[in-house]
C-alpha cells in the first residue's frame, strides 16, 4: 500500500524512506498519513525530485529500505528529513 502527499509518497510500511514527487525545500515541513498515524517532519536538506529523504532517524550501519526491500545501508548517522543518497548510503544491490 502506498501513501502519498503529493509532495512525496511512502511505498511500502517497512521503508525508512519516503521518495519525493517534485523538488522539494530544505525548511520545508512534510505531513503525511501512515498506517502508524500522522508523520511529520521538516526536511533538513534540498531533496531533488524522485530523490530519497529519512522517514526517521536511520543509524550507521541500518538498511536502507524502500519498497519494503533493503536496498542499501548507511555510512553515517541520517536524521530524519535529510537527503539519501550516495554520500551516506552504500548499495547492497548488484
Amino acid at each position: 500500500m502506498d501513501f502519498s502527499t503529493g509532495q512525496c509518497i511512502l511505498l511500502h510500511d517497512k521503508d525508512n524512506t519516503l521518495t519525493a514527487l517534485l523538488s522539494l525545500a530544505a525548511g520545508q515541513e512534510i505531513a503525511l498519513k501512515t498506517v502508524q498515524g500522522m508523520l511529520k517532519l521538516t526536511l533538513r536538506d534540498e531533496i531533488p525530485y524522485a530523490h530519497k529523504f529519512a522517514r526517521r532517524d536511520i543509524e550507521a550501519g541500518e538498511d536502507i529500505m524502500k519498497y519494503g526491500e533493503v536496498i542499501g545501508s548507511a555510512t553515517a548517522f541520517i536524521p530524519a528529513g535529510a537527503h539519501v543518497h550516495v554520500h551516506n548510503v552504500k548499495g547492497k544491490r548488484a
